[in-house]
């Protein structure tokens, strides 16, 4: 079946989300997080685009630009290429880092624009990350308070006052407010707190205690985790967390 063609957005603006393939986590560490963002600042000059925020999250990256020079596959093919080649080095690993093809929405008004970034910001408050924006390091919010460094601050904050000082006032409400905003979504699944998780493998497993199943036997012990893992949807990290059981074993069931 052919893939839906990218809608083009006619200002140039997109709103895009990269996911690590299988949801795995695509910054290990704080060096790897530097180097994404070095990579942003490094085909910035060569591609001709600009940034007006972003975010970098464990397992995946929002990011709002506008491409001027370059049509945006091939903006983010540079991205990407170059991030997941370093990446694969780094870590003596093949293959892809990213899942499928990145996804994109076509910004096309000032208001859904201020919308978008604010959505990008606060990101990591809604995934219970940090109480506040500004405790969050690896998003575009510090540039605009502090000196911006890969992002260009004046497109947006002359939308919300001509007056620098006032503009930034404003821009700080704004991206503080509580709000209900729905922008792209990853169509993330639902998230399963721990406790309904104990309470599922003790279900399906028949078992007391979900460390139990460590002393049961083999064929059952692992239908049990496939089960975990196909019907009811758990996560190995949580497997293993609550069973004990190591992760190549839960990979493997």
């Amino acid at each position: 079946m052919p893939r839906k063609a990218r809608k083009r957005s006619e200002t140039g603006v997109y709103h895009i989300v990269m996911r690590g393939i299988n949801r795995q986590s695509i910054f290990e560490n704080e060096e790897d997080y530097e180097k994404f963002m070095q990579t942003i600042y490094k085909y910035k000059t060569k591609s001709g685009y600009e940034v007006y925020a972003y975010c970098l999250m464990g397992n995946h990256v929002h990011l709002l630009l506008r491409v001027i020079e370059e049509p945006l596959d091939q903006v983010m093919r540079r991205i990407c290429g170059s991030y997941v080649y370093w990446y694969n080095k780094k870590y003596d690993r093949i293959g892809n880092l990213f899942q499928d093809r990145f996804k994109s929405e076509a910004v096309e008004k000032d208001e859904y624009l201020i919308t978008v970034q604010r959505y990008i910001h606060q990101n990591p408050i809604k995934a219970g990350i940090v109480g506040k924006i500004e405790e969050y390091k690896w998003s575009s919010y510090q540039e605009y308070l502090k000196k911006p460094e890969v992002v260009d601050i004046d497109f947006l904050l002359e939308m919300f006052d001509d007056n620098r000082e006032n503009a930034l006032l404003r821009f700080i409400e704004f991206n503080n407010e509580v709000n209900d905003d729905v922008c792209l979504e990853l169509e993330e699944k639902r998230v399963i707190k721990d406790e309904e998780a104990r309470d599922i493998i003790r279900r399906t497993c028949k078992v007391k205690n979900p460390i139990d199943l460590q002393k049961a036997e083999i064929a059952v012990r692992n239908s049990c985790l496939k089960k975990l893992k196909e019907q009811h949807k758990l996560s190995i990290r949580q497997i293993e967390r609550l069973t004990g059981i190591n992760r190549g074993v839960i990979l493997k069931a």
